[in-house]
């Protein structure tokens, strides 16, 4: 792409946006100015720099992109995806260790989407936040890698298992032997479950704590220190789910089923 497109591209806000939203589909220069909150005036003269540099097409007034203008677009949304999830929470980013994460869902966090940034409640710190649990309980499918014990998380998973259809665990080592010798009981409980598939996890690393369900995605990354520092990201956007269940599939891709104590 030479300078002249780029500047075309990126150097107007008004431009990007208007190329964002024919991505959409084709619009009228009406249309155009309810959806960007612009003025025909202010808008016409971007119009024409995209037309002279054969982004968009002009057909009985309405515009849309070209073969080219669809192609650069395709190749923006990530990149304007993944700035606009850093400048959301720009610190939260630079404070958590996401290179633990394989290259190619890290490439991906853009995925996550319009995600929340949970913080805690300073009464409630150590407490398994409601929107963790309200939603899993809600959930017929999920999937659970657990990096970090709770004392609750025994008898909460248990109760998971009785209530979804399926309920696959996957333990880090630390979680593994925190259960076996504290909770023997729960592991047998979930062992011996028709719903619920554990497995170990003793790969390189500690991967991010993370709850995948057919409608949500609740990460934990953990801090530069390597400790939880009770701040999740919440989901309900489709790409999230996506890249929820990609990450535990890796995980799992690399553990070993438990099939008895």
């Amino acid at each position: 792409m030479n300078s002249s497109l780029t500047d075309n591209v990126w150097l107007s806000e008004k431009r990007t946006n208007l190329l964002l939203l024919l991505m959409e589909g084709p619009r009228d220069i009406e249309q155009i100015k309810v959806s960007l909150n612009v003025t025909s005036r202010g808008m016409m003269p971007q119009i024409k720099k995209l037309k002279e540099k054969c982004l968009i097409i002009e057909e009985d007034e309405t515009y849309r992109l070209s073969n080219t203008g669809r192609l650069i677009v395709r190749n923006m949304l990530p990149l304007i995806n993944t700035l606009r999830m850093i400048n959301e929470n720009r610190s939260y980013w630079e404070q958590h260790d996401i290179n633990i994460l394989p290259p190619h869902l890290f490439k991906g966090l853009h995925n996550l989407g319009n995600y929340l940034l949970l913080e805690p409640d300073l009464n409630y710190t150590f407490e398994i936040p409601k929107e963790f649990t309200e939603n899993l309980l809600r959930s017929k499918e999920i999937m659970s890698i657990i990096s970090f014990f709770r004392p609750e998380y025994p008898k909460f998973y248990s109760q998971l298992a009785e209530k979804a259809d399926s309920l696959t665990l996957l333990l880090s080592r630390s979680v593994f032997k925190r259960m076996e010798k504290n909770c023997a009981s729960e592991l047998e409980f979930l062992l011996s479950s028709k719903s619920t598939k554990l497995y170990l996890y003793e790969g390189e690393g500690r991967p991010p704590a993370i709850d995948v369900s057919d409608w949500f995605m609740y990460v934990s990354f953990f801090n530069e220190q390597g400790r939880y520092d009770h701040r999740d990201i919440m989901s309900f956007d489709e790409t999230a789910l996506k890249w929820g269940k990609e990450l535990f599939q890796y995980y799992c891709d690399r553990s070993t089923e438990i099939t008895e104590l």
